[in-house]
């Protein structure tokens, strides 16, 4: 529309108004600092106004700014719900939605989501959505995202990937275990160096478990970690080879909490700070190109209801 600056241009403008500085303004939005400026000395020659007194301390809007900004808010409204609408009824005619997590994710954490997700659903009032589940190591998963077979994935990593977008969902902490008859089983601590230096049965390279582990230990002791003594696909056959005494085993406390309930392994304190690493939820595009239902579920990781 002629006269009318685009969407992008207009929320520039209100987060300028908004925080008062230009370079907030741009972090938000997802440009640099000199792009953002040059957007808006634009969208003034293109109203033929001034927007912005500019100070050493920021942007202060003119009163030809205040009220610029409060009509760009009812446009940017407008844009969400004319969005939100479309969504709605796309969604309408395919209410499936494909998604890719790695295995702690998938085994512990997707079926509590997928409960809370129909439960919103029908409380709504609208369609549940069926969902397809494909698991994978992160950087499966990573994949699995990139080249279009999911529409959103989970990964559990120290490593986020590039060239997707990404919200963090939650953390996850893990845990070093052993058999109840290992050496370490009723330690107090154990020192990370010591870990390290143990051949342990450990995931597939890929895996995040294990590039959490190795990337703490490169960033705290400045080193790489020794050769595993057995390499695994699974959790679960890590943990079992962790049970029947054959190493000890560092994995998501999520995936070993039955087995430390039963008694199957037991935990050795890693000393100094516990090591963690986010559950990240992906997808390909901008913040806008994550549909609503994916966005529902995103909403439902990160909140759990």
């Amino acid at each position: 529309m002629r006269g009318v600056p685009e969407l992008d241009a207009l929320e520039l403008l209100c987060a300028a108004v908004r925080y008062g500085s230009i370079s907030q303004a741009a972090r938000t939005c997802g440009v640099t600092q000199q792009s953002a400026s040059v957007r808006l000395r634009g969208i003034e020659r293109q109203l033929g106004m001034e927007l912005f007194l500019r100070t050493p301390r920021g942007v202060v809007p003119t009163a030809e700014g205040e009220t610029v900004a409060s009509w760009a808010a009812d446009v940017l409204a407008g844009a969400e719900r004319f969005r939100a609408g479309v969504e709605t009824l796309r969604d309408e005619h395919r209410r499936e939605l494909t998604v890719a997590a790695s295995q702690t994710v998938a085994a512990h954490m997707i079926p509590t989501w997928l409960v809370a997700l129909r439960e919103r659903q029908v409380r709504s009032g609208g369609t549940p959505t069926a969902v397809r589940l494909l698991t994978g190591n992160s950087v499966e998963v990573t994949e699995l995202v990139r080249g279009g077979a999911a529409d959103l994935g989970f990964i559990e990593s120290s490593t986020i990937p590039g060239g997707l977008s990404q919200t963090a969902v939650g953390v996850d902490a893990l845990v070093l275990v052993v058999a109840p008859t290992h050496p370490w089983s009723g330690r107090d601590g154990i020192a990370m160096a010591e870990v390290a230096d143990a051949a342990l049965v450990a995931r597939e390279e890929g895996s995040g478990t294990r590039q959490t582990w190795e990337d703490a230990v490169r960033t705290r002791l400045g080193r790489d970690v020794a050769d595993p003594s057995v390499v695994l696909p699974t959790s679960a056959a890590v943990r079992l080879a962790a049970a029947e005494g054959l190493a000890p085993a560092v994995l998501s406390r999520l995936a070993v909490a039955d087995d430390l309930r039963l008694g199957r392994l037991s935990e050795v304190p890693v000393e100094g700070a516990p090591v963690v690493r986010p559950i990240t939820a992906l997808w390909r595009g901008g913040v806008r190109d994550l549909t609503s239902t994916s966005r529902e579920l995103v909403e439902v990781a990160t909140t759990g209801a």
